[in-house]
């Protein structure tokens, strides 16, 4: 049986990896168990400081509106202020009826409320 030097050199490789390759696997194999056992949870949507930031910039934003602001502008902004209240609800587990109250004196009334469960949470909502 005629070998040919092509396989001579593969088998020659093999023997020559394969101790280190194995050896490397079994030092690693203690952190991909650790990392299996125990992956790492990622946090949905921005961080919650970010949020914050976000929050207070807006609401200093629609505080100082002049008299003569348009409509489309103020509505859109409230509306961005509530989408950022609905997030940092989630962020930190604070139930909310933002989504279906209509807008009026009982989404104005919810809004306070909202505010007020997310400063006891530990958010800083005011500069």
């Amino acid at each position: 049986m005629a070998e040919t030097p092509f396989g001579n050199f593969l088998l020659y490789v093999i023997a020559a990896v394969a101790p280190s390759v194995l050896f490397w696997l079994l030092l690693r194999l203690p952190r991909l168990v650790r990392r299996l056992r125990h992956p790492k949870v990622m946090a949905e949507g921005p961080p919650v400081e970010a949020i914050a930031a976000d929050l207070r910039r807006v609401r200093r934003v629609l505080r100082f509106y002049e008299p003569g602001t348009p409509a489309l502008r103020r509505v859109s902004a409230r509306q961005a202020y509530d989408e950022l209240l609905k997030q940092a609800c989630r962020a930190v587990q604070v139930e909310h009826q933002l989504d279906v109250l209509p807008e009026g004196v009982d989404k104005d009334i919810e809004r306070l409320r909202v505010e007020e469960s997310l400063r006891c949470a530990g958010l800083r909502l005011s500069d």
